[in-house]
């Protein structure tokens, strides 16, 4: 399993659009062969701020996705968004903690 983080900083104008963007598209993404799980965040002290956290069976998965004509059409128009340049790492996962109920 390939874990990838994506950190996007918006123009302040266009967190709403970016929302609203991403929840009319988010089944799409996670019905996409290989993705398992799908979380957005926004950061609790500067609302610009969004990560996507993402879960793939594997880098080939990811790496098909990237190159799908589905996220080509997505990322050209989100990147539009942005003030910053976006960040993204994929990560192994390392140690997972949960207290039990």
């Amino acid at each position: 399993m390939l874990i990838r983080i994506v950190k996007m900083t918006f123009l302040p104008d266009k967190t709403d659009a970016f929302l609203t963007r991403f929840h009319k598209i988010k089944h799409k993404i996670i019905d996409f062969e290989g993705c398992e799980y799908l979380e957005i965040y926004q950061d609790k002290n500067n609302e610009c701020i969004f990560f996507t956290y993402s879960h793939w069976q594997s880098e080939k998965d990811l790496n098909a996705y990237r190159n799908s004509d589905f996220f080509k059409e997505v990322w050209a128009k989100t990147k539009t968004m942005f003030c910053r340049k976006p960040e993204a790492w994929s990560v192994d996962k390392i140690v997972s903690l949960k207290k039990p109920e």
